[in-house]
């Protein structure tokens, strides 16, 4: 006999246990196999500071779908899993620690601070790690990396020198994103730009030898102190005199000339903008064309230096308020009007960015770009949705040079190491121990650290132990698919795919799987300042691992955002245990322990095989195109309505009954039938299916190295399937009107089937008798010529007569259908009268106003109805 399931799923206590049995069993780990095919991921390394959230949650469920299929289905499919070094975020958090001791990494020096932080990661780094365990993560352990492992440093310093030798890495000073808070550079893609109500403030600069004053317009009156020009239109005809002469700076003193520039817009402010070219970008590229000066007034903490003369020592919000009551007073200012625009957040902390010039490492990006663009445009790279090709290619088609050093101490340190003597930079595999210009031993290295993103950029390659030609990097290079949400196909996506290009002569990935974000239930997206982060772990503790998962992917597409609503996973709760009850129905009716197809089968055997061999390469092709959702979806519909709510009812009679052929064929039916649905929803929810079918009649160790399903001829009944469809018809049909009419489940009734299908009906009947309530059914072709007294249902292939008496006394129906007629009829008048109302109609949101319209069309159709149900009243009851 088949074994038993307790009465419950408890999800506490069946998940670590079946966890563990995969990882006993190796079942997760990948080897090279030339026999088979390879399908490899890379996981998007979570910073190494980090616990789960819900969008790892979110990303991590697709990636285990995609690769629990590809094992099913006989590939040697790999899942490398791995944590980030998050340069910024991990050494700001172990610094807040230190501060707390009253502390700075300046009191330790460099060298114990770094162990520190590599002490601490040993402690804390392997949380989210047995988190994503927690959520059924089937990575594989053994080749487990992080971004500054051994290998993974080797690759990063070998890339770099590489780079270097090319000329497509650079030192220089040019203007870069600074923050403050963290202080150190970011790139590009690390600034956030957000809307903020601001002012353009107008100030008057005098014109040198002469009493015209140029009225400059400015939303950054503070950074004016680094103002080394002022600059106009070539074609404004306003100021088209003044070219090539001078202005004096107010507050400061400072001559500077007039340029004449086709950046600046004439219809922005007055037509004359400041030119600042220390801190703004724009400004930059200005003073470059016109050999400007450049003069840095803020310090790494964005307060005023010693260029800004009286302010020095202020922040920049104190010397903006204070250099504007002192152009007040000076008679500088000409006037102020509010102004809307869009400013710079770091991504990390928020903290407002400042431009400034800087002498920081630059990767070149033209010469890379290129080739990055191609493998796009020709297809050997496809994104998935195809919409974000284009997002893609536009910001690839602007990239400007990519700012890789930073400011701190924790990350891989830049292999430059400067000569004290001769000034020569040597940059090399293994630390120098002198310059190899002047072979002197003064040499000291770069105190910078490189991008976090430069090292997960190499990631595709670096995890099967590039550079060295290992049979791993051979065998899953290229990957196949890579899963980012779309915030970060600039910091990741692009990174990995010119790096790829570059140092493997191909794509890292074939296909870039787009996900959106994950958002609260009101479309907000989460963050600590609204206090509506959901912890995945107490989700996990309260609903189990499945729910949260199935949550995560259903009603999901590609590209899009979810709305994360506890209910829908108390939903999914709810669906696991339908089946799990399902499975403890069947187990306890089982008398088989295998499988063989029955060589008789009753039109509800063929139907739901049917439905089910069409399942398997719906839901297939539905993975094969990353419609998770779809594909959940359709497991959903099938296992809660096909399975539990129709064909386990229509074989109770059978496997209850005395016919051990009928009831033999029913529990081979069933097996089949939710064995094959357990493998194609395993991938979805993991632990649930694997202890279901561990009770099942099965072969092989689990669930999870079990075969993917395959579409079976023989299974293919499309003649049985659709008289079966008919037959349930008429049960809906019969269902629905006895509900409708308050009819006791217990009371049976005749019913007259009109039909030219009468065979399938015929072989229907004992599915009807026992599904339709009735206590007898006529089949036949032709209808009743008196209908009086009988309620009157239809369906695509039917024709159902139930006689009224016989489910209801008239005048109790006459009585309840008359009530609701009034009551329908009373809210129809309150609703026409409120869309008679013009004020509303013209006021209210046309979404509301729609929805309003709907209802009164709704109650329309129910009176209708509700007439026509009276019409049919025989005049009297008539004996039941």
């Amino acid at each position: 006999m088949p074994a038993q399931l307790p009465k419950t799923y408890d999800p506490k206590g069946v998940e670590p246990r079946i966890y563990q049995m995969w990882i006993d069993g190796n079942y997760f780990h990948a080897k090279v196999d030339w026999t088979k095919r390879s399908f490899s991921i890379v996981i998007p390394p979570p910073n190494v500071t980090g616990q789960l959230h819900l969008g790892h949650a979110f990303d991590n469920t697709i990636q285990d779908i995609l690769v629990r299929v590809k094992r099913m289905q006989g590939y040697s499919a790999v899942w490398v899993p791995g944590t980030d070094h998050a340069g910024i975020a991990t050494q700001i958090k172990v610094e807040e620690n230190l501060r707390k001791e009253g502390k700075t990494r300046h009191d330790l020096g460099r060298e114990a601070f770094v162990e520190l932080v590599w002490e601490w990661k040993r402690l804390h780094g392997g949380r989210i790690i047995e988190q994503l365990k927690t959520l059924g993560s089937s990575c594989d352990w053994e080749r487990e990396r992080f971004t500054m492992d051994e290998g993974c440093s080797r690759a990063v310093r070998e890339v770099f020198v590489r780079l270097y030798e090319k000329g497509l890495i650079y030192k220089g000073s040019r203007i870069i994103n600074w923050c403050p808070h963290c202080a150190t550079a970011i790139s590009d893609t690390e600034v956030e730009y957000r809307a903020q109500h601001g002012h353009l403030w107008n100030i008057r600069y005098k014109v040198s030898g002469s009493d015209e004053v140029l009225v400059v317009a400015t939303t950054r009156p503070e950074t004016m102190l680094g103002d080394t020009a002022v600059a106009v239109h070539p074609e404004d005809e306003r100021y088209r005199h003044l070219v090539g002469k001078t202005c004096v700076l107010p507050l400061v003193g400072r001559v500077i000339p007039i340029v004449a520039d086709s950046y600046v817009d004439p219809s922005f402010g007055t037509g004359c903008v400041k030119i600042t070219p220390c801190h703004d970008p724009n400004d930059f590229e200005v003073a470059a064309r016109h050999g400007l000066e450049h003069v840095l007034v803020m310090d790494g903490a964005a307060r005023i230096n010693e260029n800004g003369g009286q302010y020095k020592g202020l922040t920049r919000e104190e010397a903006r308020e204070a250099v504007l009551r002192d152009l007040e007073a000076g008679g500088f200012l000409a006037g102020v009007e509010d102004h809307d625009h869009n400013v710079g957040v770091c991504y990390r902390c928020d903290t407002l960015v400042e431009p400034i010039i800087s002498s920081q490492w630059f990767v070149k990006m033209e010469p890379l770009a290129g080739p990055a663009i191609d493998v796009v445009r020709d297809g050997r790279m496809k994104f998935v949705p195809e919409r974000f090709t284009k997002t893609y290619l536009n910001w690839m088609e602007h990239v400007r040079d990519w700012c890789i050093s930073r400011q701190l101490w924790w990350g891989h340190r830049i292999p430059a190491f400067y000569c004290d003597d001769c000034g020569h930079v040597t940059v090399a595999r293994e630390d120098p121990t002198a310059c190899e210009a002047c072979h002197s031993a003064h040499i000291r290295q770069d105190e910078d650290v490189l991008d976090t993103w430069f090292s997960s950029a190499l990631w595709p390659f670096s995890v099967f132990g590039w550079p060295n030609e290992t049979p791993e990097l051979k065998y899953f290079y290229p990957t196949t698919v890579v899963t980012p949400g779309y915030e970060i196909i600039f910091f990741w996506v692009a990174r990995m795919i010119f790096s790829g290009l570059e140092h493997m002569g191909d794509v890292p990935f074939h296909t870039a799987y787009i996900h959106g974000i994950v958002r609260d239930d009101q479309g907000r997206k989460m963050s600590k300042s609204l206090g509506n982060g959901i912890d995945p772990v107490e989700i996990i503790d309260a609903y189990g691992a499945d729910a949260l998962r199935f949550t995560m992917v259903t009603g999901n597409a590609p590209g899009s955002d979810m709305r994360f609503y506890h209910e829908r996973c108390e939903a999914m709760r709810n669906f696991g245990n339908k089946l799990w009850n399902a499975a403890r129905f069947v187990l306890m009716n089982l008398h088989v322990d295998t499988w063989e197809l029955p060589e008789e089968l009753a039109m509800e055997d063929k139907w739901i095989l049917s439905k089910f061999n069409r399942l398997v390469p719906d839901v297939t092709e539905n993975i094969e195109n990353y419609e998770v959702g779809v594909a959940a979806q359709k497991l959903y519909d099938f296992l809660w309505d096909d399975v539990c709510d129709w064909y386990i009812e229509l074989v109770k009679p059978r496997l209850q009954g005395g016919d051990a052929a009928r009831r033999s064929s029913a529990e081979q039916v069933l097996v089949a039938v939710l064995t094959g649905a357990l493998k194609l929803l395993h991938p979805f929810m993991p632990f649930i299916t694997e202890e279901i079918w561990q009770a099942l009649p099965h072969e092989g160790p689990a669930l999870m190295v079990a075969e993917w399903p395959h579409p079976d001829e023989r299974l293919n009944f499309p003649v049985e399937e659709a008289d079966m469809e008919r037959v349930m018809a008429v049960i809906g049909a019969v269902r629905a009107r006895r509900a409708e009419m308050r009819v006791p489940p217990a009371k049976k009734a005749r019913i007259l089937v009109v039909t030219t299908y009468r065979a399938a009906f015929e072989e229907g009947r004992a599915s009807l008798m026992k599904l339709a309530g009735c206590s007898e059914v006529e089949i036949r072709e032709t209808p009743p010529e008196d209908v009086k007294g009988l309620v009157a249902l239809v369906t695509d292939s039917a024709q159902i007569y139930l006689p009224l008496a016989e489910l209801v006394r008239v005048a109790d129906e006459r009585a309840r259908l008359e009530k609701e007629r009034r009551t329908a009829e009373t809210e129809r008048a309150k609703l026409s009268a409120k869309l008679a109302n013009q004020g509303f109609v013209d006021k209210a949101p046309a979404a509301v106003v729609e929805a309003e319209r709907a209802r009164l069309d709704k109650l329309d159709s129910l009176l209708r109805k509700l007439s026509d149900s009276l019409a049919a009243l025989p005049p009297e009851d008539e004996p039941s």
